[in-house]
């Protein structure tokens, strides 16, 4: 739940990276929708998870008693039926409805596979990738090349993550080249370089935040967990890279920056893995 921000921000930039600017209304509409869809995965996750969290992870919910896994399959089920009912009557789109249910098939096999394949971070790259497309097929433009572009970056960044996030039940990262991955919207920004303007401080804010949330790999001992929590928090760095890099006058990326803020702010209280 507290990585919900990372979503919203997700939404903003799919949509004006779409080529529009966001109308609240419709904003409201994508990002609860698909921030259900978020929370549907999370309940689905523990469902699938529960035999695997009653031999390594006994605190929890399943394993402790607290709630049956059939309950947590239920919630699950019906919290993306709900999500997909709010996206389709918002937005009767054919593309809008084909993504939605793109990103909810990516929900339920990532959830079931992630303990059993060694792809899941594309699986869980995917998922990500597949909400810049429902917002901006909302907005009327999934196939924008800034989209595609956007949606590319954000692949590669999230590989990188949720190969470090793989690992938290380790003790060392086995293999560091999949953290090269990180380097992708470094890469694909650096025209704005040469440049000064909002987009050049958004590039450096998350440059830092990407080097301060690696640095914890290289301490002793390593504290993966921090890494990954603080690699979520910096997506929203992303999504506003990568809308100031299309739009440097607009105000939406700076609430990129107010999505960063709130996501560690939240992941102070509730746990952000």
């Amino acid at each position: 739940m507290s990585n919900l921000p990372t979503v919203w921000t997700n939404c903003v930039a799919g949509i004006i990276l779409a080529g529009t600017l966001p109308n609240v209304i419709s904003l409201v509409l994508t990002a609860g929708s698909i921030s259900l869809l978020y929370i549907s995965g999370m309940f689905l996750n523990d469902a699938f998870d529960q035999e695997f969290d009653r031999k390594y992870r006994a605190e929890r919910p399943i394993p402790t008693g607290e709630i049956r896994g059939a309950a947590v399959y239920k919630i699950g089920f019906a919290l993306m039926f709900s999500a997909l009912l709010v996206l389709f009557v918002s937005f009767p789109r054919a593309d809008a409805v084909a993504f939605g249910l793109g990103l909810s098939s990516l929900i339920v096999v990532y959830d079931w596979s992630h303990k059993r394949i060694s792809g899941s971070p594309v699986l869980m790259a995917l998922c990500r990738v597949m909400v810049y497309f429902c917002a901006a097929a909302a907005a009327g433009r999934p196939a924008s090349v800034d989209v595609i572009g956007g949606a590319a970056v954000l692949m590669a960044y999230m590989i990188g993550l949720s190969y470090v996030a793989k690992q938290e039940n380790f003790k060392e990262i086995r293999n560091l080249w999949p953290l090269l991955f990180l380097l992708a919207p470094f890469l694909y920004t650096a025209r704005i370089l040469v440049r000064f303007d909002p987009a050049t401080f958004i590039y450096a804010l998350f440059l830092g935040w990407t080097f301060y949330a690696l640095t914890h790999l290289l301490r002793k001992p390593k504290n993966i967990p921090r890494s990954v929590v603080s690699l979520i928090a910096g997506i929203s760095l992303l999504d506003g890279l990568l809308i100031a890099s299309v739009a440097p006058e607009s105000i939406w990326a700076w609430w990129s920056i107010a999505g960063f803020g709130l996501t560690i702010l939240f992941q102070r209280y509730v746990p952000g893995t």
